[in-house]
C-alpha cells in the first residue's frame, strides 16, 4: 500500500479528489485528508506518507509553507500540487519536474498525475532538489495572494465583561472547542470564534501557527529551544508561561 496525506480547506473539492483518487489508484490508503496547512503538517510528520496532494492557497499554512517544511519533516514525500488557475504557478509547473492539478480536478489529468507519482516511487527518485528550486521560484516572484485588511481589534469575553482587545496587544491565540482563548498581558479572554477563521484575518507576517490548535505573535516572543524531544519551547515576553512548538513546526521557525 501507498500512503497519502490530502490538504484542502474546501470539503466538497476534498471530498471529491478522495474518491477521484479510489477510482484512480485503488491501492492508495488516504491516512489523512486535512482541511487546513496546519493539520497536513502534522498529518505528515506523524504517518511519513509516500505522497501528499496539497492545496497551494490555504487558511494558515499555505500548501507552500507545508511543502517547504518537508525536508526536515519527511523528505521522502512526493508533492502533488492542488491549484485553482494560476498562470504563474503553472507556468513554474510546466518548467520544473513537480507534478499539479488544477481545480476542479479532471479525472484524466490525475489519472496521468498518478502514473507520473507511481513511476518515480518505483524508481525510488526523490523530488526534493525541484521541490526546493521551485519553493524559491514562487516565493521571489510569485504576486502576492489577495487578502482582505488584516483584523485590528476584536472584542472578547472576560467574565461577565467584554474587553475591546487591539490585535496587535495579543500574545497568543489557543483553540478551546468551538471558541479561542486570547491571551494579552493583562489575562485571558474568550473569543467567540474558532482559530481556523482567524487565521484567515490575522497578518500572516506577524501571526503565526506553532500547533495546530496555537497562534503566536512573534513580536510577543523572547526566545525559542529546542528540547530532547526535538519540540521547541517558546518564551514569551508578556507572559509568565512557555508555549510547546511542535516538532514540525520548528522547521517553519528556522524559515522566519
Amino acid at each position: 500500500m501507498t500512503d497519502c496525506v490530502i490538504a484542502e480547506d474546501e470539503q466538497l473539492l476534498r471530498d471529491e479528489l478522495v474518491q477521484l483518487l479510489a477510482a484512480a489508484w485503488p491501492e492508495l490508503r488516504i491516512v489523512a485528508a486535512c482541511d487546513d496547512g496546519a493539520g497536513a503538517l502534522e498529518a505528515i510528520a506523524r504517518y511519513l506518507p509516500q505522497v501528499a496532494f496539497l492545496d497551494i492557497r490555504m487558511p494558515g499554512l499555505s500548501g507552500l509553507e507545508v511543502a517547504g517544511a518537508l525536508a526536515e519533516v519527511s523528505p521522502a514525500t512526493q508533492v502533488v500540487f492542488v491549484t485553482a488557475y494560476d498562470q504563474y504557478a503553472i507556468d513554474a509547473f510546466e518548467r520544473g519536474a513537480l507534478d499539479y492539478l488544477l481545480k476542479p480536478v479532471a479525472p484524466a489529468r490525475l489519472a496521468a498525475t498518478v502514473r507520473r507519482v507511481r513511476a518515480r516511487l518505483a524508481s525510488g527518485v526523490a523530488d526534493a532538489g525541484a521541490l526546493a528550486a521551485l519553493l524559491r521560484q514562487l516565493g521571489q516572484a510569485a504576486p502576492p495572494a489577495p487578502r482582505a485588511e488584516p483584523l485590528v481589534w476584536l472584542t472578547a469575553s472576560a467574565g461577565a465583561d467584554t474587553r475591546l482587545i487591539m490585535v496587535e496587544d495579543v500574545a497568543y491565540f489557543q483553540a478551546d472547542s468551538k471558541y479561542t482563548v486570547v491571551m494579552t498581558a493583562q489575562g485571558e479572554a474568550l473569543l467567540r470564534k474558532p482559530i481556523r477563521e482567524l487565521l484567515e484575518v490575522l497578518d500572516p507576517a506577524v501571526f503565526r501557527q506553532i500547533h495546530r490548535s496555537t497562534i503566536v505573535n512573534v513580536k510577543a516572543i523572547a526566545s525559542v529551544a529546542r528540547d530532547d524531544s526535538g519540540r521547541g519551547v517558546l518564551r514569551l515576553r508578556t507572559r509568565p508561561e512557555t508555549l510547546a512548538v511542535s516538532q514540525p513546526f520548528m522547521a517553519l521557525f528556522r524559515a522566519m
